[in-house]
């Protein structure tokens, strides 16, 4: 976006007019519309409509993205290596680590034992899917997914690892991916957030990893893309309700008073987050009406509350949490941010993972039926993984029953399904040991590029103007959508 169009489309209505100056640049923008094929259209959505100009016909119109944190543990879930019996409690050969970076929970230990999975796994589908036990759901649709078993990312440690993943950089402060949808795509509810993050619970709490709100911040976009975080519970948002005694009526006089007061600081100082602040107190007093009706689970039918499993009865449940997430897809939030905790498996894996599996298998499973069944699944794309992987070596000591696993960066596994990804596709290969990829690897930013790409935008000239430079979700460095991940 040209520092132009970004000051026409804070400018408001009575500043324009107001100044006999903009009579040139009301000329200089209805060419650029007509150039654009947007004459006539609400100056509101001319400025979405011209980031899109020469991007992607779109095949996603909203995204839910299920992020399990801490690193689910791929040879104990997708990437099956059973030649690893074989290994057991032998030390990983040096020729297959190679000297890459280790943590400093292992660095120190004076031998590195091999884990083999507890787990049986088997075959399903057409595609011939390999998924672990731990995993039934799952496995049922393997041919709607689409699986990369190649991922790749430079950070070894949760917190580079995770604002990775959400925004394409280690250092955090940059805008996250849905931020950057929510710029691209724009409001397609004006009484709900463009992008929502949920916070599931799990039901295991042994060891919870740190999330924070500038995981889902707009960093240098403009304030309205940042994540809307709800709670679970009663009250999902915090203060949007009015205080007792205080009126719908009183609390409406009150917005247009600060709102007169905002607009006057604008047309003073030209801030661009004073414009957003206006924005947010109106969609706050939008939300008193929808959040309850969106937020009420006792609307759905029992054979729809059944698909996600028992757990969706229970609030901020990752089922009660998934369930939700299509509620707000169907009413048209864009982008809907999902956080899973306590994947972090250093010790007690196998004590850990049934839970951690029976949290989200069925919920994942009934998600996908239940957008199937109501027309939102082509053009939903739902994405599934965490920040990195797990070793094949054991942190500690190993047993036939219990285990540990430390991050692996080197090669770890996500899944995608709907909204133009490509159904029944298995992709990439890793070694012997999971420890290396051998074919198609998919960065971090080749993912990013790729999602991109299904929501219609070329992740090359989607940029935003800040410091000088057209920045990107995908950074300076090569990155490239993966032809073979879309149908």
């Amino acid at each position: 976006m040209t520092p132009l169009s970004e000051y026409i489309r804070y400018e408001t209505r009575r500043q324009f007019f107001a100044q006999g100056k903009n009579v040139l640049g009301f000329a200089a923008l209805s060419a650029l519309m007509q150039r654009a094929g947007m004459a006539g259209a609400d100056a509101s959505d001319s400025a979405a409509a011209m980031r899109a100009v020469n991007h992607f016909a779109p095949k996603a119109k909203r995204v839910i993205y299920l992020h399990m944190v801490g690193g689910p543990s791929q040879m104990d879930l997708y990437d099956y290596k059973p030649g690893m019996k074989a290994f057991y409690d032998k030390d990983l050969p040096e020729s297959v680590r190679n000297g890459q970076r280790l943590t400093g929970m292992t660095s120190g230990q004076s031998r590195f034992p091999i884990a083999p999975s507890k787990y049986e796994f088997k075959q399903h589908g057409q595609s011939g899917m390999w998924v672990s036990e731990m995993l039934p759901y799952t496995a049922r649709m393997v041919d709607d997914m689409c699986f990369i078993r190649s991922m790749h990312t430079e950070a070894i440690n949760h917190e580079p690892a995770i604002s990775f993943m959400q925004t394409g950089n280690q250092v955090s402060g940059r805008p996250c991916l849905g931020s950057w949808a929510s710029y691209g795509l724009g409001s397609a509810n004006s009484d709900l957030p463009t992008f929502v993050v949920l916070v599931a619970k799990p039901s295991n709490t042994e060891q919870i990893q740190a999330i924070s709100a500038r995981l889902w911040g707009s960093g240098y976009l403009p304030g309205e893309h940042a994540g809307v975080a709800f709670r679970s519970g009663p009250d999902p948002i915090l203060y949007i309700n009015n205080p007792p005694g205080v009126s719908a009526a009183a609390r409406r006089n009150t917005l247009d008073g600060l709102k007169a007061l905002n607009e006057i600081n604008y047309k003073l100082v030209g801030d661009p987050e004073t414009h957003t602040r206006i924005q947010q107190y109106e969609m706050a007093f939008r939300m008193q009406s929808s959040v309850p009706e969106l937020t009420d689970l006792k609307q759905e039918g029992a054979a729809t509350r059944e698909l996600y499993g028992p757990d969706v009865e229970k609030p901020g449940s990752f089922a009660h949490t998934a369930l939700l997430a299509r509620r707000m897809a169907e009413r048209g939030v864009r982008f809907v941010q999902v956080y899973h905790n306590n994947w972090d498996h250093h010790g007690n894996l196998p004590g850990r993972m049934k839970f951690q599996c029976a949290d989200v298998d069925q919920p994942c499973w009934g998600l996908i039926q239940d957008l199937k069944q109501r027309g939102l699944y082509d053009d939903t794309l739902v994405i599934w993984g965490g920040e990195f992987g797990r070793t094949i070596y054991s942190q500690g000591g190993v047993s036939h029953e219990t285990y540990g696993r430390d991050h692996h960066p080197r090669c770890f596994t996500m899944w995608m399904a709907g909204g133009g990804s490509k159904a029944g596709h298995i992709h990439g290969e890793t070694d012997d040991f999971s420890y290396n990829i051998v074919k198609d690897p998919v960065h971090v930013h080749d993912l990013h590029a790729t999602v991109m790409q299904l929501l219609g935008f070329n992740h090359e000239t989607f940029t935003f103007k800040y410091q000088g430079l057209g920045q990107r979700l995908t950074g300076v460095e090569p990155a490239k959508a993966i032809k073979a991940l879309m149908a």
